[in-house]
């Protein structure tokens, strides 16, 4: 080997043991450990593993531009940013917010409720891809049960929406319910401002099927639809659930095949047990239909009841003031839960608490006893008496 091919090999190997990582790099070729690639080819340490790339910082004006041109990556992202119980993302979510408030409210909000096992999802599937042939952006907000062992949730209901799911003009979200009352994610009404805002002219909720807990989502949307299963019941089953009477229409869903029979009957059930309650919207009768999730029968008839009830109701301003009785229970529900908030993250009750708690499982305390005792610790008073005295 002559004088220059043994300068240049000791180049070589004093830049493979002074390279990071392992990585060698000549005029010629690259050599990672001791295995030569072809000239020009990137190559990496077999140590070191290439990490996914996490996705960029959004600021305010990201978020409000993605979801106004219909961004559906930027849209998902701000739901997850309302969804956050971090109080860094709250403030910047209701940034975003204030700034696509002028965009929102254009949209018919229906909501959609039923028994565990009544198809709730096939018919949502049906519904939607009706819809979508007929021109309409459809997002569909599905609330999954929350365990209260492990705090998990499923969020299967896309799975369950194949064919919408493939559909560009619709957008499905799933979200857990956590523990808010009623089966509806406790920042429901604000993922519906976004969807709204990225131009979405139909938002379907559908909740869990959870019972009387259900009157929830009656309070943020302008169309209740209830689903039932035919010869589950009769009609007093469905007045003591109490959910009845809060529906702007009643479907009676599988009615097809073998439970054609028993659907009609449970229809006529329905409708007789509803000539004894008053209209849950007034200036609207409740009516009864029959429909088929899985082979789409009764479906439009059901869609057309929707958009006869906004032809009558919105002219009239129905609408619009519900949608105001609705704003104001919002406000009432946030102050409810911000008290909560601050009141068991209140230095002074986390001290109290343990204490208290015992009192009440010995039997010296009443619980309104021990729930003054608290309340004053966090108004920073005295308790009129102690928790701890026997009654």
């Amino acid at each position: 080997m002559n004088e220059r091919a043994t300068s240049n090999c000791k180049i070589d190997r004093h830049r493979r043991q002074s390279a990071p990582g392992g990585i060698g790099v000549c005029s010629n070729r690259v050599a990672v450990r001791g295995r030569w690639l072809g000239k020009g080819r990137p190559a990496m340490s077999e140590t070191h593993s290439t990490s996914p790339r996490r996705p960029r910082q959004l600021c305010v004006e990201d978020y409000v531009a993605g979801v106004r041109a219909g961004d559906r990556t930027i849209l998902a992202r701000a739901i997850t940013l309302v969804e956050s119980d971090s109080r860094r993302h709250e403030a910047q979510a209701q940034e975003v917010l204030h700034q696509l408030l002028p965009f929102t409210g254009q949209a018919k909000r229906v909501g959609i409720t039923g028994v565990p096992g009544v198809g709730k999802s096939t018919f949502i599937e049906a519904l939607g891809c009706q819809l979508v042939e007929r021109g309409q952006k459809l997002a569909v907000l599905t609330i999954d049960p929350t365990s209260s062992r492990t705090g998990g949730s499923i969020l299967g209901d896309k799975t369950r929406m194949e064919r919408l799911c493939q559909l560009p003009a619709a957008f499905i979200r799933p979200s857990p319910s956590g523990h808010s009352l009623g089966g509806v994610a406790r920042r429901t009404r604000e993922t519906m401002l976004l969807c709204e805002a990225a131009g979405f002219d139909t938002i379907l909720v559908e909740t869990v099927g959870v019972g009387q807990t259900e009157i929830a989502l009656r309070s943020m949307v302008d169309f209740f639809l209830l689903l039932l299963l035919p010869g589950a019941g009769d009609e007093l089953q469905g007045l003591k659930k109490g959910i009845v009477e809060m529906a702007d229409l009643v479907a009676i869903n599988k009615a097809d095949g073998e439970n054609r029979l028993r659907a009609g009957l449970a229809r006529q059930d329905q409708a007789a047990a509803l000539h004894y309650l008053q209209p849950a919207t007034a200036g609207w009768p409740t009516e009864v239909l029959l429909c088929a999730g899985l082979t789409g029968e009764g479906i439009p008839q059901i869609w057309e009841c929707v958009e006869k009830f906004y032809a009558a109701l919105q002219p009239k301003g129905v609408i619009a003031r519900r949608r105001q009785e609705q704003s104001l229970n919002w406000l009432s529900d946030l102050i409810q839960d911000e008290l909560t908030r601050r009141f068991y993250h209140d230095s002074r009750v986390i001290a109290r608490l343990p204490e208290v708690q015992q009192a009440l499982m010995r039997g010296e305390v009443t619980a309104v006893r021990a729930a003054e005792s608290l309340l004053a610790a966090h108004e920073g008073g005295h308790p009129a008496a102690s928790a701890t005295e026997k009654n």
